[in-house]
């Protein structure tokens, strides 16, 4: 059977003024495909293999093409928006056709000229289309360990849990909220650390640093503030993690390590409204 959406080998059945006519076995002549003339190798002759991708063309129907698709069936990829409709969006994947993306496939308003994460699917009309919907499509199974950097591309986000990355564009990822520390969009590209990988395979990302290498940039940071500051700022252990994230653009955790770092040694001290410079 000819697979729509993938790449595949097929045989010329014949040769004719238009192109040439492809099936999976030799001598079979039913649901074969048209590879246009234009495309159809040079010397080649009935009964030769060729290699092919399998699409649908302006009207729906199944057409072959020696050119290599951006993306194919079972993948995920960054494509471009080139151009949205009234039915929905189209994005550049290599082929002569753009790929269409439905608006109820689309996770939020896409912006032409903007990269977005997709997948490729059949539809029920049996014609292929793309959907950001890509969590259904991602793996639990990544080779990485904790501690591990990887590199992912955002494909979500969701005030509650955080932003979604699909790491190397095939695995499951998320930075938690408590994590996040500067701000995202559909189609970026992020690197994280592997703070913990989950018994259900998925990786719970971090964009810090391992804690004892990360303080010195937050008591760096803390200082600084204290000098803008006069040598004083109204955030202690009783502060809320939203105001810590609001001031110093980090989490509570991270803030009380590297508060405990400054006390430790003795360059601050605590105060009933906050933390001050320790006087000379």
């Amino acid at each position: 059977m000819i697979r729509l959406g993938e790449i595949q080998k097929l045989y010329i059945d014949r040769i004719v003024s238009n192109g040439a006519f492809l099936n999976e076995k030799k001598g079979k002549k039913d649901d074969d495909v048209l590879l246009p003339k234009g495309q159809v190798p040079k010397g080649i002759k009935v009964g030769d293999e060729v290699e092919v991708f399998v699409y649908n063309d302006s009207q729906d129907r199944p057409i072959a093409t020696v050119k290599t698709p951006k993306i194919t069936i079972g993948r995920i990829e960054l494509l471009q928006v080139v151009d949205i409709t009234k039915i929905g969006a189209f994005l550049d994947w290599g082929l002569d056709k753009d790929l269409f993306l439905p608006f109820k496939e689309q996770k939020r308003k896409v912006v032409k000229g903007r990269k977005y994460l997709v997948g490729l699917y059949i539809d029920k009309s049996n014609r292929l289309s793309a959907t950001m919907d890509v969590y259904k499509m991602l793996s639990s199974q990544s080779p990485y360990k904790e501690g591990d950097w990887v590199k992912g591309t955002v494909y979500n986000l969701n005030k509650e849990l955080g932003v979604f990355i699909a790491v190397d564009n095939k695995y499951h990822g998320l930075i938690p909220r408590k994590e996040v520390f500067q701000d995202f969009n559909y189609g970026d590209k992020a690197e994280a650390r592997i703070n913990k990988v989950r018994e259900d395979g998925k990786l719970d990302l971090s964009l810090r640093k391992k804690a004892y290498k990360q303080i010195d940039k937050d008591v760096q940071k803390i200082l600084k503030e204290l000098e803008i500051k006069g040598g004083r700022i109204s955030l202690n252990d009783n502060s809320s993690p939203s105001k810590i994230k609001s001031e110093l653009n980090m989490s509570k955790s991270a803030f009380k390590r590297a508060v405990g770092n400054l006390l430790k040694n003795k360059i601050i001290r605590i105060t009933k409204t906050g933390i001050e410079i320790n006087p000379k």
